[in-house]
């Protein structure tokens, strides 16, 4: 546990060194949150720092803090590979797996020799770091950076701005602290983030309120194409490559939308299926409620994972065949899917 090395980290960090911060591929609010949250706390210490994003995020991030610093390794990657080589030290935030960079950049980690510092909430971590720090039960790799900083004795030095990045990942990991992984702690810390400076209602309408119309006409369609399996408590949503580009999708624009087959009354489990051309894959992200685990699902079934009650996958064969096969799985899953409901 990380808890016995704090001293170790606390005297590696003690003298400037070259910092590389990596979020995982397609960041969402806790990656950006928490990579940008490290960041401006380290950057307290005089260190060279970067960080280094897989790919491009939704356009509802891009107000955060220190943003305009970000490289992106899929458009910069020499820059990015040559800052990786250079490292002395490599944080991996919000993923526990190499894969979760995408092949090429991942290519690049393994044969770092810098040492790797993992801070992650997700099942299964994969050993590559020499310093992990990893807890399921945790809300966000935000609170657990925030846990980070105290274990290092530091809090003193959060200010407005880490405390921004870091309510942001923990707001948009919960589903605005309604999740079962919020806990009486994780109020605690956004009590102390607030304290610190974070402006709750303003940064709430930064990520939330910005829909443009084409987004809401997206969800119209998304809602019109919701299907129900009742008997085995199950609703979702699939969404075309052509309806995508009628509503002219931008990158976050389906962020949430699997959340309204999931609020549906004595609906267990939902689903959303999303064509991707570029990909050549249907991208799929899985929701449930009570004991239900999407992580195991996904991880079973379409090569994927993350959360009890959050998880993503993939598919490689077209959106028909897609959903042929989630029905024909389906039906395994009615004992459990039946037991899940017990209490809800």
């Amino acid at each position: 546990m990380i808890k016995a090395k704090i001293s170790e980290i606390k005297s590696l960090l003690s003298t400037p060194k070259n910092i590389v911060i990596v979020p995982h591929r397609n960041p969402d609010g806790d990656a950006m949150g928490s990579t940008l949250g490290l960041y401006h706390y380290l950057k307290t210490y005089h260190h060279n720092l970067v960080v280094i994003a897989p790919n491009d995020y939704p356009a509802f991030l891009k107000w955060l803090p220190g943003d305009d610093t970000v490289l992106k390794f899929e458009s910069q990657q020499e820059d990015c590979k040559d800052l990786i080589n250079k490292a002395d030290l490599i944080f991996t935030l919000d993923f526990n797996a190499f894969h979760r960079v995408g092949e090429q950049m991942a290519e690049v980690l393994e044969v770092s020799n810098a040492p790797k510092l993992m801070i992650d909430h997700h099942q299964q971590p994969d050993d590559y770091a020499k310093y992990t720090y990893s807890d399921v039960s945790m809300s966000s790799t935000c609170e657990m950076v925030y846990n980070f900083i105290e274990m290092l004795n530091d809090t003193d030095r959060i200010d407005a701005t880490i405390a921004t990045c870091l309510y942001v990942g923990i707001m948009t990991d919960t589903g605005s602290f309604r999740f079962r992984s919020t806990t009486s702690r994780t109020h605690q810390v956004i009590g102390n983030l607030i304290n610190k400076g974070a402006d709750n209602t303003q940064i709430h309408n930064n990520i939330y309120d910005t829909n443009s119309y084409s987004r809401l006409q997206l969800l119209g369609r998304a809602l019109q194409n919701l299907k129900i399996i009742p008997e085995l408590r199950t609703a979702y949503i699939t969404l075309s490559q052509t309806e995508l580009d009628e509503f002219n999708f931008k990158k976050g624009d389906t962020e949430g939308f699997v959340n309204y087959a999931l609020s549906l009354k004595g609906i267990l489990f939902a689903v959303i299926f999303i064509e991707s051309h570029q990909d050549n894959i249907i991208k799929i992200s899985f929701r449930s409620k009570g004991e239900f685990s999407v992580n195991e699902f996904s991880r079973a079934h379409f090569h994927g994972g993350g959360h009890t009650n959050a998880a993503g996958g993939r598919s490689e064969t077209d959106m028909t065949s897609t959903i042929d096969n989630f029905i024909s799985i389906l039906p395994q899953y009615k004992q459990e899917l039946s037991k899940a409901h017990n209490g809800h």
